[in-house]
């Protein structure tokens, strides 16, 4: 089996979940190569050329891959494809955005958003909002998955594999980067973060929401939301963890007034250990929690981050 990984980056740095990729890659198979595609971004491949476990490193690096527009970057994949039986990419926003275009052109169906590999050709993944998990077989020559990154551990950095580089220059007229708007934080992504604190709908509003700061810093997290929050206007969309936001599985997950609608849940139930604060003891974020503590967040956030301080 041959497996083409598609590298995140942002041309200048490796993203994380391009580790856990590889990691998920490996349970298919040894052969392994990296296709890191973008502009000026030749550092991004010798930070690849490290993962344990990729064997090559294809380096596309052209003006027309600097902001990875989907119709430039399916076109690639696509080329490279009939060298591989197996095309990898996380489910972000990037993987989503070309993965399917990949999965039209190739004339084959694709397998998303995994969370476990079985073999070759059966995968595992949740279904209905994380309420159930389906593992799937695809009968197709070429698989081409998306996967969930946090479901899977990250692959070391001891590796030296080789860098090829590719003269295949895609650029569809279809459509042309403009701008782009990014919010900026000092607080790590919530993808990539080893601590969150998240507030719900119990927070009241938005200026509720300075309540987390303390702790944040204290703890060096990211902070996320539900999406009754978002919902509610108290915060900014890109704050969401649950289906529809971000999928998250951080070492540690404090959900401050979030009842745990399954949409949530769906989001954050892999964290590796769930701390869940609720004035109401049947709210079905304890269901999931591994500590819980029923009471006012306005009374408990105050002394949690006095006892941190």
């Amino acid at each position: 089996m041959s497996i083409l990984v598609y590298a995140e980056h942002d041309n200048e740095t490796l993203k994380s979940e391009t580790n856990k990729l590889v990691h998920a890659a490996s349970a298919v198979g040894s052969d392994i190569t990296l296709l890191v595609a973008g502009a000026n971004c030749a550092d991004v491949a010798k930070q690849a050329a490290k993962i344990d476990g990729v064997g090559k490193v294809l380096l596309a690096d052209n003006a027309a891959y600097e902001h990875q527009l989907p119709e430039n970057i399916a076109e690639l994949v696509v080329e490279l494809a009939s060298d591989y039986t197996h095309v990898f990419a996380a489910a972000t926003t990037t993987g989503k955005n070309f993965m399917p275009r990949v999965a039209a052109l190739l004339d084959v169906a694709q397998i998303s958003d995994i969370i476990e590999v079985v073999s070759d050709d059966t995968f595992v993944r949740p279904i209905y909002a994380g309420n159930a998990i389906a593992t799937v077989q695809s009968a197709d020559v070429k698989k081409i998955v998306t996967v969930r990154a946090a479901a899977f551990d990250a692959a070391g950095n001891d590796g030296s594999a080789s860098i090829e580089s590719t003269d295949i220059v895609k650029v569809s007229e279809k459509s042309s980067f403009v701008s782009a708007e990014l919010t900026e934080s000092e607080r790590p992504e919530l993808t990539a973060a080893d601590v969150i604190i998240s507030g719900g709908r119990g927070m009241q509003n938005g200026e509720n929401f300075a309540l987390l700061n303390g702790i944040a810093d204290k703890l060096g997290a990211a902070i996320g939301a539900s999406r009754a929050a978002v919902d509610a206007g108290f915060v900014p969309n890109d704050m969401q963890v649950g289906q529809t936001g971000k999928i998250v599985a951080p070492q540690l997950y404090i959900a401050v007034g979030i009842s745990g609608a399954i949409q949530h849940l769906a989001g954050m139930k892999d964290s590796k250990v769930i701390v869940a604060i609720n004035k109401d003891e049947e709210a079905p974020i304890f269901q999931v929690a591994d500590y819980g503590l029923v009471g006012d967040l306005f009374e408990e956030l105050p002394k949690l981050d006095a006892a941190l301080s």
